[in-house]
């Protein structure tokens, strides 16, 4: 036994994701647990690149996506902890294009019908994803429709943050701030704000307040030679298999700088710097004598922070999310269990985890003092349960 894991039955965690790819529907992945902050346990399997036949190794890149979005929130709040804002500011103090925002009552996307919104967006409402923003990608009402016909839907961007930003602005709000939750692009323009606080470019700030003192060294926003050939192609499942296959439309996505640093999506990284940063959040906000937050301030992250504390099954709006719902609430930056029970899933109350577009997904559980990273390239990532597999999998080989 090590760490509390039966050994056996880790070795079911890896026979099971390796059928996942014995049958084509997942090119290869990259499994990382950790105990008591020692590795218990990690593997690999199959292939970053199915066509030049090369395997996944300790080093390969991947690109987390929404796995940014923890990221992004962490700077923000390490300025908080400065005294640079307060999370009932009104952000439009920073970003004056959404002073006057308007909310969609009814209507076509041709002409729809708005009403002022009754509350302004606060900095708390970005972290947490109640300020009405959406995705162009969601496709459930019409204001996604406005954000898609618009061009922002899920390629990689025209305009640098700050006009893209401003440009979201314009668009009316889904819902009033405060009263419902929706996923969005509510961590791009936290990220924005960020830039605008810092008075500096939002790589800048990641590097000087998260990736340096943590030693990230890995996690970037582009892969250039000689990295490239580390970087995982992204796959997608065929529509009539379910095999994992490129997409033209995603070919050549995070070889080149990007014009917009994404404060949403934006990072590729490797399984042992996301470790590092799993590490700091299981302890507390420090690593190896790097102090990135104060104790105090993760706790009140990893709290649920949606109005009347309720679950997201109750607030969603719904649409695509990284979470399911029943018995989950939302801190500032991660989405947070506050009851097992509703969702019939392994673990404990208290954890917390966000996962991104391309199936990567992570956890940390301050209870068990166990966290569980989970790495492959298959875009989206609900086409199959990957991350409720792992827990159940990985507490099922949990025995002290």
């Amino acid at each position: 036994m090590t760490l509390g894991f039966d050994a056996n039955r880790l070795q079911t965690l890896d026979k099971h994701f390796q059928r996942y790819v014995d049958d084509g529907r997942l090119p290869g992945w990259q499994i990382l647990v950790t105990r008591h902050g020692e590795i218990a346990h990690q593997s690999r399997y199959g292939l970053r690149d199915v066509a030049a036949g090369t395997p996944v190794e300790d080093d390969t890149l991947w690109r987390i996506y929404s796995m940014t979005k923890p990221i992004t929130s962490v700077a923000a709040m390490s300025l908080w902890e400065e005294g640079r804002f307060q999370l009932t500011d009104e952000i439009s103090r920073w970003l004056p294009a959404f002073q006057d925002m308007r909310v969609y009552d009814k209507g076509s996307a041709l002409k729809p019908f708005t009403v002022p919104a009754t509350e302004p967006i606060r900095v708390w409402h970005l972290l947490t994803h109640t300020a009405g923003l959406t995705y162009g990608f969601m496709e459930t009402s019409v204001v996604d429709r406005l954000y898609r016909e618009a061009g922002f839907g899920l390629d990689e961007g025209k305009y640098d943050l700050a006009e893209t930003v401003d440009r979201y602005a314009t668009f009316p709000l889904l819902f009033q701030p405060g009263s419902a939750w929706g996923y969005s692009v509510a961590t791009d323009v936290l990220g924005r704000l960020v830039e605008v606080v810092a008075g500096k470019p939002l790589d800048e700030v990641f590097q000087e307040r998260v990736l340096g003192p943590l030693g990230m060294t890995d996690t970037r926003w582009w892969a250039d030679e000689p990295d490239a050939e580390r970087l995982a192609q992204l796959y997608v499942p065929h529509p009539a298999t379910g095999q994992a296959v490129t997409s033209p439309l995603l070919a050549g996505s995070g070889l080149r700088p990007p014009v917009m640093h994404a404060g949403g999506h934006g990072l590729i990284s490797t399984a042992h710097d996301y470790h590092r940063f799993t590490q700091m959040l299981l302890n507390g906000g420090e690593l190896d004598g790097d102090r990135v937050l104060g104790s105090r301030t993760l706790r009140t992250m990893t709290r649920n922070h949606l109005p009347g504390g309720r679950d997201l099954e109750a607030l969603s709006t719904g649409g695509f999310a990284e979470t399911t719902l029943e018995g989950v609430g939302f801190g500032l930056g991660f989405a947070v269990v506050e009851d097992k029970r509703p969702g019939h899933t392994a673990g404990n109350a208290g954890e917390f985890y966000w996962g991104g577009m391309a199936s990567t997904a992570f956890w940390v559980d301050p209870a068990d003092r166990l966290t569980a990273s989970f790495f492959t390239q298959l875009m989206p990532s609900n086409t199959y349960p990957l991350g409720q597999e792992l827990r159940q999998l990985v507490y099922s080989a949990l025995v002290d």
